[in-house]
């Protein structure tokens, strides 16, 4: 791989990007955040426990959001299932896809970010497992979106202890949530990419449209919206930083296998080897804060427009 000066021009953006991301990060999720010091965050990302003088962290996620619906009389369990078709969906596809063509298939960025979503279903089908049984295991219901339980000799319900339910969310929590908001961005910029510039414009002899890919550029984005309309998740801006950090990620996976030897590119937009290449690169860059907003902007509008709909059936805990 020649280094030109646009050559050097491309590094410099996604070093840029990579450096602005882990800044964000460090204000937002390090001992910079304004509502937390670096002992409670470090407490709050690797153990499941409340969070000390109701402080908590910008963005941060108690256990109960990682399995419970948005809307008041749906069972976990609802989520769950969903979360679990949703995997073998996915698992089924990818299966598909790796039989048709083979390993090399993950040159491509669909391919991570298709993975990344099976990633995050694999760990919220685990949690909501974890969640339903732990909610049917304190035989608890759940009643206008509090956690109740039946007093056996009363018989009335009385309010359950929320200390249990509404503790910080772990490590697997944590990253449930970041890997969460990362797909999101990803499925939304692959998608975008392939329908509108890659079919359209960029066919090539390696490139065949045909009802697997298809499949692939949709159902993604379609399992990961449902999950969205039953999910308790937040979506705080800052952590687009993730997003940017998973696409420098496989840039520089692309710059790594062609520095040892590897001459062909996936996608031509990528390529270092011509003087457009900078440019290629900025818009990629700048892509990724509409992608990001366009998640953003949908999770807004269901948190926002659904309770005016259904005031008694949309519930949030964030």
């Amino acid at each position: 791989m020649v280094v030109e000066w646009y050559t050097f021009v491309c590094i410099c953006i996604v070093g840029f990007s990579i450096l602005s991301a882990l800044y964000v990060l460090w204000i937002n999720e390090g001992p910079s955040s304004s509502q937390s010091d670096f002992d409670i965050l470090v407490n709050t990302l690797l153990v499941a426990s409340p969070l000390p003088d109701n402080r908590v962290t910008i963005g941060h996620v108690t256990t109960s959001q990682l399995w419970t619906s948005c809307w008041r009389g749906v069972h976990p369990l609802v989520l769950l299932a969903t979360r679990f078709f949703s995997l073998l969906s996915l698992v089924v596809l990818l299966s598909f896809d790796l039989h048709e063509y083979d390993a090399t298939i993950f040159y491509y960025y669909t391919e991570w970010t298709f993975t990344l979503v099976m990633i995050y279903f694999a760990l919220g089908t685990t949690v909501s497992a974890y969640g339903c049984w732990k909610l049917l295991n304190k035989t608890p219901l759940v009643q206008n979106g509090e956690f109740l339980r039946r007093d056996l000799e009363t018989k009335n319900f009385t309010r359950y202890d929320e200390q249990e339910f509404e503790q910080a969310a772990g490590f697997w929590g944590y990253l449930m949530q970041i890997t969460y908001q990362t797909s999101a961005g990803a499925v939304i910029l692959t998608d975008i990419v392939f329908w509108c510039v890659i079919v359209p414009f960029l066919s090539i002899s390696r490139f065949k449209l045909n009802m697997l890919m298809g499949c692939m550029h949709t159902l993604n984005v379609v399992f990961l919206l449902l999950d969205t309309m039953l999910n308790n998740l937040s979506f705080p801006w800052f952590r687009i930083a993730y997003f940017v950090l998973w696409s420098c990620s496989y840039v520089i996976f692309q710059w790594v296998i062609h520095a040892c030897g590897f001459t062909w590119w996936p996608y031509p937009f990528l390529e270092l080897n011509t003087p457009w290449c900078s440019l290629w690169y900025i818009c990629m860059a700048v892509a990724h804060i509409p992608c990001y907003g366009i998640y953003s902007l949908i999770v807004k509008a269901k948190v926002d427009i659904l309770p005016r709909f259904f005031p008694h059936a949309f519930s949030r805990s964030y």
